[in-house]
């Protein structure tokens, strides 16, 4: 019995201790946008994704999958791209820890 409660605490314990990952150079697009900015995500503008800010962002990773941010990471774009004077091929680099289809962003610059 104690040898199940310990394993279960180690199991549990396990995603506490997630590395961080690193993208690099990929595409930040808004959520609302995601589905169809799949396709050529550097055609994306920046007026619409910060039309769209309230949706949240997210990036296209090297494979075209959406990953979307935590709440830190949104508010992060949001500066990033208000400061930008780029009006499209919008890239980022990313460092985070990704849950499911969600980065918890620890980090997020231009690239």
């Amino acid at each position: 019995m104690k040898r199940i409660v310990l394993l279960t605490a180690i199991a549990l314990m396990l995603p506490a201790f997630a590395a961080a990952e690193d993208w690099s150079g990929v595409a930040i697009v808004d959520v609302q946008c995601s589905a169809k900015a799949k396709a050529n995500p550097d055609a994306h503008t920046r007026d619409c994704a910060l039309m769209c800010a309230k949706s949240g962002f997210g990036i296209v990773d090297q494979n075209g999958n959406f990953l979307k941010f935590d709440a830190k990471g949104n508010q992060e774009a949001t500066k990033l791209l208000q400061s930008s004077s780029k009006k499209d091929h919008l890239r980022v680099n990313v460092t985070g820890t990704k849950s499911g289809d969600t980065i918890q962003v620890q980090s997020l610059s231009v690239s």
